[in-house]
């Protein structure tokens, strides 16, 4: 599999729906899988709390109902705390020609079914010749999560885009909560699909039956002197950081990657090119994150200063004061955009 592959594998959805609406981050996402669940009756979604709506409702419609009744519980599947038991599953269902949804609450849970979905689900279509295939979305909601802790709280998207195999998409606004599931869902592999805890009850207007390619970027804000780049929750960060920087009389440029993998390098070469430096910005932690491969790929390609911002090596604490240690906020980024600009 390669970007290419992965890209041309989203396609538009049945839905003629075009009207936009207001939705939270949550309903947006539960929309999208409403909708693939009509229109295939092979979607089918398993894990744990499902039937109440999910941990954050992101099982419930814009009415606030669970799908379980409006699906049934052969389609919305309630299933015992067990992880491993639930991806080992989905994969078989993949496999068998279903297009499983799992949900595993929060990624730190996921690590719990690492095998099944490191060794097993991204290897498959590999190992056999394309003779089978995982059209698997595992939903992994990532990030700090208020009063938390360590085990509650990271953000491990490096560690599945370094994994062959493996798409990882990171939504940022209810509109691509919605579009990157229903690309998800259709892309034919299995996709890491993780959505920030702190994000599912914002709300942004969303056409529904809309779809967001999966490998492109978007570019939020328009700038020249310096090109920012982010992902999920960052990215409002940084375009706080944004409004800031060009009260000083910085333009800075913003680009939501919206999927790590694969990451649409053209978008970000020619932003760093043409601006001359880039920062990186993430909530996981610095060392070995994701925001090192594109700062990589930028300075072996271009001329520009690239820099990053990431969370200190540390697990998140559950005091606040140990928890706002582990942040990335506004300030820093623009304290690292001032430092970026002076070399």
């Amino acid at each position: 599999m390669n970007a290419r592959d992965t890209q041309n594998t989203a396609v538009t959805a049945s839905h003629e729906d075009t009207r936009t609406v207001q939705l939270t981050y949550a309903q947006a996402a539960a929309l999208a899988l409403s909708q693939a669940m009509d229109a295939d009756p092979t979607v089918v979604a398993l894990g744990e709390d499902l039937g109440r709506g999910g941990v954050f409702g992101q099982y419930r419609d814009a009415a606030g109902q669970p799908l379980v009744q409006r699906f049934g519980p052969g389609r919305i599947v309630d299933t015992p705390i067990s992880e491993a038991t639930i991806v080992g599953a989905a994969v078989g269902m993949a496999l068998a020609g279903c297009k499983p949804v799992v949900e595993l609450r929060v990624v730190d849970f996921a690590l719990c079914a690492i095998d099944e979905i490191v060794n097993q689900a991204a290897k498959n279509r590999y190992m056999f010749g394309g003779q089978g295939r995982v059209p698997l979305v595992m939903r992994m909601p990532i990030g700090i999560w208020s009063a938390s802790a360590a085990q509650h709280s990271q953000s491990l998207e490096a560690w599945f885009a370094h994994i062959p195999g493996l798409v990882v998409v990171t939504p940022a606004t209810a509109a691509d909560n919605h579009g990157l599931l229903l690309a998800a869902l259709e892309s034919g592999d299995p996709v890491i699909y993780m959505e920030h805890k702190e994000l599912w009850g914002q709300s942004g207007p969303v056409t529904p039956g809309a779809v967001v390619p999966l490998g492109r970027a978007h570019t939020v804000r328009a700038g020249s002197d310096v090109t920012l780049v982010s992902w999920s929750r960052q990215v409002q960060a940084c375009a706080q950081a944004a409004e800031q920087l060009a009260a000083q009389g910085v333009q800075a440029e913003l680009i939501d990657l919206r999927t790590i993998w694969p990451w649409d390098r053209d978008a970000v070469l020619a932003s760093a090119a043409r601006t001359g430096r880039l920062l990186v910005v993430h909530e996981a932690i610095q060392v070995a994150g994701f925001g090192a491969e594109i700062a990589a790929t930028v300075a072996e390609h271009t001329g520009a200063k690239v820099a990053r911002l990431g969370a200190p090596r540390i697990p998140v604490g559950y005091a606040q004061v140990l928890e706002d240690e582990a942040r990335i906020g506004a300030g820093q980024i623009v304290a690292a955009t001032q430092q970026l600009l002076q070399r």
